[in-house]
């Protein structure tokens, strides 16, 4: 029996009725997109995504595999978010560097007053909620911005970031929790045990979870 509250119009896909993901959009399998949410033109998403109530995803973004945007989620075109990104409720990436509705002259800006520019967002990596990436700025993969914070520069990989404008406090690993640290540059992770080892300003893996 058809469930009256979703509709599907491609294969292996839940779409909400009252959802709007346009024609051109590409959809992977096992995607949900709940109640209200937007999917624009040419737009790409990948398979076992969730796109919550009333998330966007602007013209031509492109977001992969396992990726999670929660309610109200605003991604703006020209986006890309690798698989297993998370985005937290009312998180917002922009796309515009000096925002203005007018052209100096007073008319109203169209899209060739001019250029968008986009948010990159590394494999597993998390934007906490209510959290802004303000493009162009890249999030590195398994990093994680807390919730509220505003990043305006680029996150390194595995860094923890908070605040106004976001600052690096620390690391995380793959299960996102803080990793200990044990000296001479090495981080352990409290939950798998993973090995990392910090250089630089940069933290690469040393062994996976055991």
């Amino acid at each position: 029996m058809t469930d009256p509250e979703h509709r599907a119009p491609r294969d292996d896909v839940r779409i909400a009725a009252t959802a709007d993901v346009d024609d051109r959009a590409v959809v992977g399998a096992g995607t949900r997109i709940w109640h209200l949410a937007q999917v624009r033109e040419d737009a790409t998403v990948g398979r076992d995504c969730v796109i919550g109530r009333g998330a966007y995803v602007g013209p031509g973004v492109q977001v992969g595999d396992n990726v999670k945007l929660q309610n109200h989620a605003l991604v703006y075109e020209p986006a890309r978010l690798a698989d297993g990104v998370f985005v937290g409720p009312a998180a917002v990436l922009t796309n515009d560097e000096y925002p203005r509705a007018v052209t100096p002259q007073g008319r109203l800006k169209n899209g060739d007053d001019w250029t968008a520019v986009g948010v990159v967002v590394g494999e597993g990596a998390s934007i906490g909620a209510r959290a802004v990436c303000v493009a162009p700025v890249t999030v590195g993969r398994w990093a994680l911005v807390a919730a509220g914070a505003v990043v305006t520069r680029d996150v390194p990989d595995f860094a923890l970031v908070v605040g106004v404008p976001a600052r690096r406090i620390g690391w995380v690993g793959r299960a996102g929790e803080p990793l200990v640290a044990k000296g001479d540059g090495r981080h352990v992770c409290p939950r798998t045990g993973a090995e990392y080892r910090e250089d630089g300003g940069r933290l690469t893996e040393v062994t996976a979870a055991g």
